[in-house]
């Protein structure tokens, strides 16, 4: 990685849309090398795929929740079965096994409070690995760069 690939990550995470001739000005190339180091990039897997930021609210998705999780044993097997049942579960937006006090944070998304609670004891609440679970409903969001 160099400065000018550093810079069209940077201008490509903030406008995934951006015009190659576009790009290639802002980062001060041709639009043929700003082309080739684009498709390096993406070839190499350090561009793994572009996305649509999309409003919650509009698609029906306004209730955000972070959740820490328990298991009730620290296995392989546990863990493998909880991120299955996760990986079923569209309510999930993220699933992270992180390190301290729990082995997994949630990034819950769904419509309203009604809906949560339905995640909460219908969905995660029946899944036999989880011992403990600590809600963190969001009230607003300053800063999200998430793509």
């Amino acid at each position: 990685m160099d400065t000018i690939n550093n810079s069209i990550l940077r201008e490509l995470q903030t406008n995934g849309r951006i015009s190659n001739l576009e790009l290639a000005e802002k980062v001060g190339l041709s639009p043929s090398a700003c082309l080739r180091r684009v498709q390096e990039l993406e070839r190499t897997g350090v561009i793994q795929g572009y996305r649509a930021v999309v409003d919650r609210n509009a698609v029906g998705g306004g209730f955000l929740a972070y959740i820490t999780v328990g298991l009730s044993q620290h296995t392989k097997a546990h863990q493998m079965a909880f991120e299955k049942a996760m990986q079923r579960a569209p309510e999930v937006r993220e699933c992270h096994n992180v390190t301290g006090t729990i082995e997994y944070l949630l990034r819950v998304e769904v419509a309203d409070l009604a809906a949560y609670k339905h995640f909460h004891t219908e969905v995660l609440g029946t899944v036999p690995q989880v011992s403990s679970i600590t809600s963190y409903i969001v009230m607003g969001s300053p800063k999200d760069q998430r793509a």
